[in-house]
Order: structure tokens, then sequence, then C-alpha cells
């Protein structure tokens, strides 16, 4: 009966993130720098929130588009953080974290043939679920962009099957982010087109220098933008599952319709206590984001007295490191690191074809564990110049 299955399911490979990480997850001896999992504990209040949510017996369905109270508190939270203004009632929908929340939009948004344009390298999350739709995702190089996509880049890219642009900033795997000035130039290029924009902003509370920017709170970008987030990495709470998508009500009604049937509602007990999440800006969570830059600049020195090249981030959890200097593929540079100095990352090739030649180093770790890692690494990196100097 196999030859029955989908061809597209098939097809699609497993992400080389949770592909790596599952296999080096049950070794002790191994410092993992693989998967974007924070090392903090979710926030005591909210722990408590949803203790009193289960001792309040607040385990039943919710409404399909989550409770009330938290989607007022999303909408509250973004236009205090972002100034953005969306309608509880019909603006916002609670979703099993924020990647439901991309697979409900796409499958909105998306017919067979349509293209949608991503800058890579990048997040492997978005290929499936755009090809699932019958979609056809095309990649864009930004790396002499400073790994980022501009205006310039998606018209060279634009053809009459364009639907979709997606803005994943801050980037996962690079770390970068957009400017305003480079926003509004997005913004000027496809305002009025018959063109959606995803904008995934799950990083957008961790951030070192510039303030996170939404797309959707330019003029007139509202009617065309969903704008992804959720609480997993900003506030430690991988593990709950709660995201959130926010969209002009046309959009919404239709989401709606392909959540309700994806997954009912979101956990009962996840959104009571992600209302605690959202009506505070908690210390722990800008405890959390000073932490990850104080590990953001020493990993990227560490990085720089290897004598290897980054982009220095500007958000997220991430360094996108360039090995060419080694003279080995991104397929040889991890399966030697952890064989001879047990450290695991993420090959670049992971993030599209224009991620080759690079590895993806999460600092979303002990600082314990990453200065061990990065001890281990920068001998490896010696040993392999020492090599060369024999040859």
């Amino acid at each position: 009966m196999k030859h029955l299955l989908s061809k597209t399911v098939k097809d699609i490979k497993i992400s080389a993130i949770r592909e790596i990480g599952n296999i080096v997850a049950n070794d002790p001896a191994i410092i993992n720098f693989t998967i974007g999992q924070p090392d903090f504990v979710t926030p005591d209040s909210i722990l408590e929130a949803g203790k009193h949510a289960i001792e309040a017996r607040k385990t039943g369905y919710t409404h399909n588009a989550g409770v009330l109270e938290l989607r007022q508190a999303a909408s509250d939270f973004v236009k205090r953080r972002y100034q953005l203004n969306y309608s509880p009632e019909d603006e916002i929908l609670i979703t099993m974290g924020a990647s439901e929340a991309l697979d409900i939009a796409f499958r909105t948004i998306l017919e067979p043939g349509d293209e949608v344009i991503l800058p890579a390298p990048v997040y492997p999350g978005y290929e499936p679920l755009i090809r699932m739709c019958y979609a056809t995702p095309v990649f864009v190089d930004t790396r002499k962009n400073n790994c980022k996509i501009s205006a310039k880049l998606i018209e060279e890219n634009l053809t009459e099957k364009t639907k979709c642009v997606v803005l994943p900033y801050p980037s996962n795997p690079t770390g970068t982010i957009l400017n305003a000035e480079e926003l509004e130039e997005i913004a000027n290029l496809l305002r009025g087109k018959d063109i959606f924009i995803v904008s995934d902003e799950i990083y957008s509370e961790l951030t070192y220098g510039l303030k996170h920017i939404s797309i959707a709170s330019f003029p007139e970008m509202k009617e065309q933008c969903i704008v992804i987030n959720g609480l997993s990495k900003s506030h430690a709470m991988t593990g709950w599952r709660i995201g959130y998508t926010l969209a002009p009500a046309y959009i919404t009604d239709e989401m709606f319709k392909v959540h309700a049937y994806n997954c009912v509602c979101a956990s009962s007990v996840s959104q009571y206590a992600a209302i605690e999440a959202l009506k505070h800006d908690l210390t722990e969570v800008e405890e959390m984001r000073k932490a990850y830059k104080n590990r953001r600049n020493y990993a990227y020195q560490c990085i720089t007295d290897m004598g290897l090249e980054a982009v220095k981030p500007d958000g997220a959890f991430y360094l996108f490191v360039s090995i060419e200097k080694t003279g080995l593929s991104s397929n040889e540079f991890i399966n030697r690191l952890v064989v001879e100095e047990k450290v695991a990352v993420i090959p670049g090739y992971g993030f599209s074809e224009y991620g080759e030649g690079y590895i993806r180093i999460s600092y979303a770790c002990s600082r314990e564990n990453l200065e061990e890692g990065m001890k281990r690494m920068k001998r490896f990196v010696q040993n392999l110049s020492k090599v060369e100097e024999v040859i």
C-alpha cells in the first residue's frame, strides 16, 4: 500500500534541525548547539497561572479562536510593543504554536501553482507547508546583502504567479533584522499589489539594539499582512504550544475555518497561562533577553577569534557561521566536529542550498555549555589549520 501514499508528503524531508538534534539528544557527552530551545524555565507567574487553570478545572474546549481574554491580551501586547492595532474579536486567532499559525496562513492564501518568495538561507519549516499547498517556494539568495531580503531582491523575483512574500525577521538562522528604512522600501514596492505578506515575528522580543518593527505597522500594509507570533521563544514556553495570528477580518475569517477543522482550539490550560505572559512585561523576559545578548557577544567573539566569519546577529539566538575557510563541506564539518570534539551544530544546507558552506549555532543554551562548546570548537578548527599547514 506504500505506493498509494501522497507523493507530495513522501517527497518532504525531515528538517535537518530535528534530524540531527534528535540523533545527538540522548548523548550527554555532546554539547548540543542544534535546537532553538531556551534553556530558561517558564517564568513562575506563568506557571502559577497554568496551575490555577488546572485547579479551577478549566480543561475543556475553548472558543475555536481562543479565549477572548487571551485575544484581548494579545491585542494589547502588540499595540503596546509594536504599535499594531488588531481587534480581539475578529482579527486574532490563538494557535498551536507559531507552526500551526504558519500552516493555516499558507493553506488559506495559496492555490496550486502560486509562488512564494523566501529569503535564503531560511528556516526550513516554510518550504514543506508551501509544497503541501501545491505552491512553489522561490528562494532568493540574500548572502551578498548581509543575509537580508530587500525591495530590489523581491522585485527581481516577482512574477505573475507571485502570491506571497515571507518576511521571517528576526531571522532564523542568521539573526538579521530589517530596519525601518528597509521595511519601508518593501512596503512601497508591495503596497496595493495582489500579494500577501506573511511576517513571521516569533523572535520579535529578542533583539539586541534595534527595536523590532512590523511591516504591518506601515500605512495601508495591514490589509495585505498576516503577522505570526507566539510565546515559545520570548517566554521560554516551547512546550506550551501557544502562537497567534494577526490579520484583517477578511483573512482571519477564512483562517478560522482551517484552524477549527485542524485542531479545534489550542490547549485551554496553556491559553490561561499565556494570558499572564501577555498581560505584563515580565522582568524575567527582559533578563532572558539580556542573557542572550551576552551569549551572542561571547559566541561571536569566539567565532571571530577562530578566524571564521559570521553576520553579527541583531536578534534571535543563532550564529550563522561561514566555514568556507576550513575547506570542508557543511556535512563534513558537522560530522567531524561531533565525532572528534562532541559538539553538535546544524549544517547550513538545512536552510536551503544557499546555506551550504555554513553552520548554524544556537546559543540558547547555558553559559557553561556555550563556553565549553566554543573551547572544543576552537580546538577543532585549530587542528584543521595544522593539518593544512602540514599538507
